[in-house]
C-alpha cells in the first residue's frame, strides 16, 4: 500500500528525532557522536571508544568510512544555518582525523585520543544552545 507524501512528512513529523526542526537535528548528531566516539568505555582505562577507532583499525576504508559518518554530522550542521567558520572548523576537524587516522599503526594511536566527533558536537551544541535555547537537554 502506497501512502502519499503528505502522509510521510506527517508520520515523520510526527516521529521523534525524524523532523527538520533543532530539537531533531540534535538528537541525530548526539547519537552519531556516541556511535563513533563513545561506544563503549574501555575496562580500567575510563577511555571511551567507538566506531571511529575501531572501524579506523581497516586500513584506509575504515579511516574513509568514518570520515564519511563525520562529514554527515557537518552537513547536519550546516542545515541548521551554522556560519562558515565554525563549518570549517568542523571540516578541519574531520580532515585532520582521516589523514593522521589513515596512517598504519600510529593513526590508530591518534584516533584513540583525538575525537574529532565529540570537538564538532561541542561546536553544534553552543551553537544551538544560543540560537535554539528550546533544544537544550538538561542532564542529571
Amino acid at each position: 500500500m502506497a501512502i502519499s507524501q503528505n502522509q510521510f512528512d506527517r508520520i515523520v513529523r510526527d516521529m521523534p528525532g525524524f523532523g527538520r526542526d533543532p530539537a531533531s537535528v540534535r538528537k541525530r548528531i548526539e547519537a552519531m557522536e556516541a556511535l563513533l566516539e563513545g561506544l563503549f568505555v574501555l575496562p580500567g582505562t575510563n577511555r571511551r571508544v567507538g566506531l571511529d577507532s575501531l572501524v579506523g583499525l581497516i586500513p584506509v576504508v575504515g579511516d574513509f568510512a568514518t570520515a564519511a559518518m563525520g562529514a554527515w554530522m557537518v552537513w547536519e550542521a550546516r542545515n541548521l544555518g551554522m556560519s562558515k567558520w565554525q563549518l570549517t572548523r568542523m571540516a578541519a576537524n574531520v580532515g585532520f582525523d582521516t589523514l593522521i587516522g589513515a596512517i598504519p599503526f600510529a593513526g590508530d594511536i591518534f584516533d584513540f585520543f583525538y575525537k574529532s566527533n565529540t570537538k564538532n558536537l561541542r561546536i553544534i551544541r553552543k551553537h544551538l544552545d544560543r540560537h535554539h535555547p528550546s533544544t537544550v537537554v538538561i542532564d542529571g
